[in-house]
């Protein structure tokens, strides 16, 4: 009814509940729109691997039931506090460490219910992991940022807890870091999260306790006896580096890459295919240097002087972003300018 009644007047509404992402992308305006309460479990079938629950439901308590089954959600979305939510993780497309190895937050969305820019509630996808015939505009909501519709219910692939985890810290700089991480994602060892800090490499490997003893005796390194604590620490950002003054940069781009010749600081994720940077550069000098890695560049917290958050999109991709805002949204209502100036 409040979404009704703001296309009916055109009052635009900001989507809000744990409120822990609010810092990332472009700040919207207009009436506070709270699903906060819209909160809780509504399906879980341990043994298909599926579990349906509110948009409001937060983080902690739904990875904390998914534990007492022995399951988790893969993906590993950032927390930052136990006020996260599910549907502010789905709608950020936020995934963590184990992502390269075992998939993004989108390719665990099966299905989603929202509430389009009329009011309307929709529903696209389902509760099983075969396929759905149509387009799947279930995935697409994920990393729209509530630009496209609230968020209701999200029903996720998850997997079974691993039974086993070791980390190993091998001293490198960052190429031969990455060059080891790339060798390594091409054998069957059982790679769950790597990352580069400027001086050490750390490899997690999970399975079981056969394979790890055996992964790691193949791959040397020093055992890490808080390996746990660091993963939850980097998959949270709460590491030193995440806190430092001035902008902080996230660039996607191939995995091979060599070091960035950046100044400034950098953190190396997803085996390569992630790359945070802390540099004194101007937004339009880091963008230029990410477009000729191939890369795309977000400032993804800080202020750089530039009023675009996200990496400039060519023609075709913006005349299908409004496109897909026009069928979704008509009075652009949702969200406005969260995700580009013009959107």
């Amino acid at each position: 009814a409040r979404i009704a009644a703001a296309c009916a007047g055109r009052h635009a509404l900001v989507i809000h509940a744990g409120g822990t992402r609010a810092y990332f992308g472009r700040p919207a305006l207009g009436e506070p729109l709270d699903v906060s309460a819209h909160r809780g479990v509504v399906a879980w079938e341990p043994s298909e691997l599926v579990v349906t629950a509110r948009a409001g439901t937060p983080l902690a308590e739904l990875e904390a039931l998914l534990a007492s089954g022995g399951q988790m959600l893969a993906f590993e979305p950032p927390r930052f506090s136990s006020a996260s939510t599910l549907g502010g993780a789905i709608a950020a497309a936020m995934s963590g460490p184990r992502r390269p190895y075992a998939g993004a937050a989108r390719d665990f969305v099966l299905g989603v219910r929202c509430a389009s820019g009329r009011g309307e509630l929709l529903s696209f996808g389902g509760r099983v992991m075969k396929n759905v015939a149509g387009y799947d505009v279930a995935r697409l909501m994920c990393g729209a940022f509530g630009t496209l519709g609230v968020l209701l219910e999200v029903s996720l692939k998850v997997l079974p807890l691993p039974p086993g985890e070791i980390t190993l810290a091998h001293p490198s700089a960052q190429a031969e870091a990455i060059a080891t991480m790339n060798r390594i994602a091409g054998t069957p060892l059982p790679l769950s999260g790597a990352s580069h800090d400027g001086e050490c490499l750390r490899l997690r490997l999970s399975g079981a306790e056969s394979s790890l003893r055996a992964a790691a005796a193949s791959l040397g390194g020093e055992p890490v006896p808080d390996g746990p604590a660091y993963w939850e620490a980097l998959r949270d950002q709460r590491l030193a580096f995440f806190d430092a003054p001035g902008p902080l940069w996230r660039l996607s781009l191939p995995a091979a890459t060599p070091p960035l010749a950046l100044p400034g600081e950098q953190y190396v994720e997803w085996g390569g295919a992630l790359r945070w940077v802390r540099t004194p550069l101007a937004a339009a000098d880091v963008r230029a240097a990410a477009s000729a890695a191939g890369a795309h560049a977000t400032l993804y917290r800080g202020d750089a002087g530039t009023g675009e958050v996200f990496h400039p999109l060519p023609p075709p991709m913006i005349a299908l972003h409004r496109r897909l805002k026009q069928a979704f949204d008509p009075g652009g209502i949702l969200n406005p300018g969260r995700l580009y100036t013009w959107l």
